[in-house]
């Protein structure tokens, strides 16, 4: 059998547009899957191979390189996972302690983790020996050296510190590492870790698009400088943009394959069909609703789609912390049928594994209330419907938040909500993008006023009993207003149309905070509040209150420039956005004015080279625009059902 060094010399098999359904068997691939896959595969319940598994695999297992962009729950994992085993399982030789082949890097630990877990699930079916080397509890004196063996090791920041990471590698001698880019890139970058020619076989980047939204690009470049050169790379994400590839190109791809695996849906007629980026299985419609009326939507949308799992998202952090508690009040769940989980970055990583393992393994009705940060990668099968509170502050979540829900063929809704005006907008938004929603059979008509006032009264009755979520509740409406200000579609999402009455009254605030936003603003509040006997429900809390009370901290007097600094940054955000636009406005005036007094003072033979220079860089720009289109028409294929 050749080295890995020489078996990426070999052609890779001829790419097609679309494979028949005898083809998506997992006996039909060729070189053929180890029978040990193959059983394993056929107990888990994966008869065939979906689209984006028949059209990947045959590459990623030869010598090609692969950017994949597929829907939410079309089959990456196994995509990458299957042929990472199998170029390991067939490696001349077998690997030395401290030697890595393949990589696997993740944008959230929650994903590292499943992936961790799905690879595991495999390794179960490998045979007593490589069992016993996928368990950390067996010594590797105990392990049979002759077969050849695969041993994850998964690298999580925050959950073990660098050091406890390098004693596990050193004493399990792992081969797969999957894991966080910061975590990744410290083990990496140890002498003990070594990544050669002859033994690493793959690098894979699942979610590509939101590694690099998360500022993970100077990391990856740091752990692809540590990699090999000739190895095989693997992009996989819902959504891949070129400048994402080309950004990863010159860090290491070597003329990849594109795949592309889309879902075609009916367009009204039975010859027209149109091109959809979600599973032909989920569902996704809208609901029209103002800020206080889309909660009390709720009790009516779980009444009638009955779900066992749901989540719900929100545009920050503080806002989930603030109506986790709140949550029973609000769909009026007196008997606790309802099981309410949170879930968001600022959480500890032990709370975050164990609301997520709550989430996934309880046998009660669930609801998550979320941020983006499950928005992508997580594989929850049996989510029924997915609610967007808020819609996403990047246009590319609102699709991965949407695929949480009808994954791997299960049926499933995802409905989101939009505030009257000048938010529909949204929708022809949506529709360019090729993610169309359709109305909900539910509308705001389906909750009286009487119901709403009814859910604000019950939300301010539990937030007066503890002056703590009076303050949880100001963080999340100054967070909701910061994140609705940022918003990267600010023509349709525009602050200065919010209806800041119904805001408030969503948020059951009891006292206004003091933000440039509400000045001026005409908002009565029907809540009468002491707020010197209003206690925290925390003793310890309410004791250093009572203490500071008693004995008050001396004011400072601060100087005119501190008082002008704090009011430059207690400026509303809706006027720092339009400073930022006003002031690169003036700058690109100022620039254009620049260059006419350099033309103006050109003599006219200097004037006419600069018209010739100026023209021959808009052809060579046009010329290599044409070779990569060209490029990209020739390798691109796609698999579709």
């Amino acid at each position: 059998m050749p080295s890995a060094a020489k078996r990426r010399k070999t052609a890779a098999p001829a790419p097609q547009t679309k494979a028949p359904d005898s083809q998506r068997l997992w006996s039909s691939l060729d070189p053929p899957l180890s029978p040990w896959v193959l059983d394993a595969l056929a107990s888990m319940g994966f008869e065939k191979m979906t689209p984006v598994q028949a059209s990947t695999i045959p590459l990623f297992m030869g010598n090609k390189d692969v950017v994949v962009e597929a829907v939410t729950g079309s089959g990456k994992t196994l995509a990458f996972l299957i042929p990472v085993i199998e170029r390991i399982m067939r490696a001349q030789e077998m690997l030395k302690k401290g030697h890595v082949a393949a990589v696997v890097v993740s944008p959230t630990r929650e994903l590292a983790s499943q992936i961790y877990n799905v690879l595991q699930s495999l390794l179960a079916f490998h045979g007593p020996s490589a069992t016993a080397a996928a368990d950390s509890s067996v010594p590797l004196s105990e392990v049979d050296k002759s077969v050849p063996r695969i041993q994850p090791l998964l690298l999580l920041g925050g959950t073990t510190s660098p050091a406890h990471d390098l004693k596990n590698f050193l004493e399990q001698s792992p081969n797969v590492l999957i894991g966080t880019p910061g975590r990744l890139n410290d083990l990496l970058s140890s002498p003990h870790v070594h990544c050669s020619n002859d033994s690493f076989e793959a690098l894979v980047l699942d979610e590509a698009d939101r590694l690099l939204d998360l500022g993970f690009k100077d990391t990856l470049t740091r752990i692809i400088a540590r990699l090999p050169k000739q190895r095989r790379t693997g992009l996989f994400s819902a959504t891949i943009s070129e400048a994402l590839v080309g950004s990863l190109i010159r860090a290491g791809l070597r003329n990849p394959v594109k795949i592309v695996v889309k879902v075609r849906g009916d367009h009204g007629t039975a010859d027209a069909v149109t091109e959809k980026r979600t599973p032909a299985s989920l569902k996704m419609s809208y609901i029209i609703a103002n800020s206080t009326t889309r909660l009390a939507l709720l009790r009516k949308l779980l009444d009638t789609e009955t779900p066992q799992k749901t989540i719900i998202y929100f545009s920050n952090c503080a806002s989930v912390d603030y109506y986790a508690p709140l949550f029973p009040r609000i769909i009026n769940d007196r008997n606790g049928r309802y099981a309410i989980v949170s879930l968001h970055g600022k959480l500890s990583s032990t709370v975050r594994a164990r609301n997520f393992k709550k989430f996934v393994e309880t046998a009660t009705p669930c609801i998550l209330l979320t941020t983006d940060l499950a928005a992508r990668g997580l594989d929850v099968p049996a989510v029924d419907m997915v609610i967007q509170i808020d819609a996403p502050t990047d246009p590319k979540a609102f699709l991965h938040r949407c695929g949480r829900a009808g994954r791997a063929g299960r049926r499933g809704l995802a409905v989101i909500f939009l505030s009257p005006g000048c938010e529909e907008d949204y929708l022809p938004f949506l529709a360019v993008r090729k993610t169309p929603v359709t109305p909900h059979e539910i509308t705001a008509d389906a909750v009286t006023e009487e119901d709403v006032k009814g859910m604000v009264k019950r939300m301010r009755e539990f937030v007066l009993t503890d002056r703590g979520m009076y303050e949880k509740g100001t963080k999340a409406f100054v967070s909701h207003v910061r994140a609705y200000s940022k918003h990267q579609t600010p023509s349709i999402f525009r602050i200065q149309e919010v209806d800041w009455s119904e805001l408030v009254e969503a948020f059951a605030l009891i006292r206004l905070p003091k933000m440039p936003e509400l000045k001026g603003k005409d908002i009565t509040l029907d809540v009468d509040v002491n707020m010197d006997t209003y206690a925290y429900k925390d003793k310890i809390r309410e004791t250093q209150r009572q203490a500071e009370l008693a004995n008050p901290t001396p004011k400072l007097t601060k100087t005119k420039e501190q008082v002008e600094e704090q009011r430059k940054k207690n400026s509303a955000w809706s006027g720092k956005i339009e400073a930022q636009e006003t002031k690169a406005a003036k700058k690109e005036r100022k620039r254009k004015r620049k260059e006419l007094e350099r033309e103006a003072k050109m003599a006219p033979e200097e004037k006419a080279k600069e018209e010739e220079w100026k023209e021959l860089v808009e052809m060579v720009k046009k010329q290599r625009r044409e070779q990569e289109e060209a490029l990209e028409n020739e390798e691109e294929f796609m698999g579709l059902d």
